[in-house]
């Protein structure tokens, strides 16, 4: 983990939160059932950030958006039902909310970076929060998507976290809706990553990583 990247990011929004905002999130990001949800992939994404710095309108958002992105992730109910990621993030979104001191514009404007994670492929800025709106949600969602990019040892260590989340989930729906999932980014055709730069930089490299990995999920799920 790099917690110096951390440190620096966290002081440049420190002020727009609460006093107990960042112990509420250390203590969400180091639970112990959480394998890829953790510091280290938000660390990861503070990092992505810092390389594309100059593409952002507002950094400071961003940034602010990658702290609370995944505050709150459980796989199950209190009653054992499977839990979907979209209530995830609506319940970051509200974790941040009760924590956030800024101006409502600015916090809708994370609100909506935040939710953005729960339709990666398909979810647009719908409105311009300030100039340079919907390019800042491109970028966002394209660092979320930056460890499809990973070295492929590291994919597949990815992978194998995100199966060990997934509590009570079977082997073969595990894998049949990881395939779904990863399917959805690798539309042919279609760019993974929405930013020129990121593009550039990792749309090669995660198309590979996803042209290995759907078919052994595919199998692994039951059908080809």
């Amino acid at each position: 983990m790099n917690e110096s990247i951390r440190k620096r990011f966290w002081r440049r929004v420190e002020k727009a939160h609460r006093p107990d905002a960042y112990a509420m999130l250390d203590a969400a990001y180091r639970q112990p059932h959480r394998a890829y949800h953790t510091w280290e992939h938000v660390d990861a994404l503070l990092e992505g950030l810092e390389r594309f710095e100059r593409l952002a309108a507002r950094p400071d958002l961003i940034a602010a958006a990658i702290f609370w992105h995944d505050a709150v992730h459980r796989a199950r109910e209190p009653d054992g039902r499977p839990r979907g990621d979209a209530q995830n993030v609506r319940d970051s979104v509200e974790m941040f909310r009760r924590h956030s001191l800024l101006r409502a514009g600015e916090e809708q404007a994370v609100a909506d970076l935040v939710t953005a994670t729960a339709d990666h492929a398909h979810v647009r800025a719908a409105t311009q929060h300030y100039p340079g709106f919907a390019g800042d949600l491109d970028l966002f969602v394209d660092l979320d998507l930056s460890p499809l990019a990973a070295p492929w040892e590291d994919f597949l260590d990815n992978t194998r976290k995100i199966r060990s989340e997934s509590v009570g989930v079977e082997e073969t729906k595990f894998a049949s809706d990881q395939a779904d999932l990863l399917e959805r980014f690798a539309r042919e055709g279609a760019p993974i990553y929405r930013r020129a730069e990121t593009r550039a930089l990792w749309d090669a490299a995660a198309r590979g990583n996803l042209e290995r990995c759907i078919p052994r999920l595919r199998a692994a799920g039951g059908r080809r």
